[in-house]
């Protein structure tokens, strides 16, 4: 997605409410989607200035919640909403919804993006020694190995027969 800077989006606003021109006029002259402008001369009129610089924010579900309660009690577009709550993408509103009808209102909760934490997870307590809890995990490992070194064997075998069965040849 293309980012415009702040001046971009202040000389289109403004060109726009001098009224002087569309936004399809903006667009075939600036070459920028006419929904990007509308979205911004909507931002504008409800927050000024603030309203067009891009702000990156984890909202609440509670939050959340009340944006679509107030589109559903008014009946305004995603994009009125959007501007009204100053929420930089009406789409974000769209999935707001999607979401909330899909899964409930618990899908709401934000989660954490991104790499997970390279944070050492705790193992689980090791069974003190001579316990039931460490004779077991013991006979359990020591069975995987054994089958381990079974399955490793056959494959050993195996490759011997191929490779008896090549000379004959």
């Amino acid at each position: 997605m293309v980012k415009y800077s702040l001046e971009t989006k202040l000389s289109t606003v403004q060109d726009y409410l001098e009224g002087t021109e569309s936004y399809l006029s903006l667009e075939k002259r600036t070459g920028i989607d006419y929904r990007f402008i509308m979205n911004w001369v909507s931002l504008y009129e409800n927050h000024g200035v603030e309203g067009l610089i891009p702000s990156y924010t984890n909202y609440s579900v509670e939050f959340k919640m009340d944006v679509l309660k107030f589109m559903n009690d008014t009946g305004t577009s995603y994009r009125k909403t959007a501007a009204i709550f100053n929420i930089p993408a009406p789409s974000t509103i769209l999935q707001w919804k999607k979401i909330l009808e899909e899964q409930g209102v618990d899908a709401l909760h934000s989660r954490k993006r991104g790499r997970p934490s390279m944070k050492k997870e705790s193992k689980k307590k090791q069974p003190v020694e001579g316990s039931q809890e460490a004779l077991l995990a013991e006979i359990e490992r020591l069975r995987m190995e054994n089958a381990y070194l079974k399955k490793l064997n056959a494959l050993v075998q195996e490759e011997r027969k191929s490779q008896s069965a090549r000379k004959r040849k």
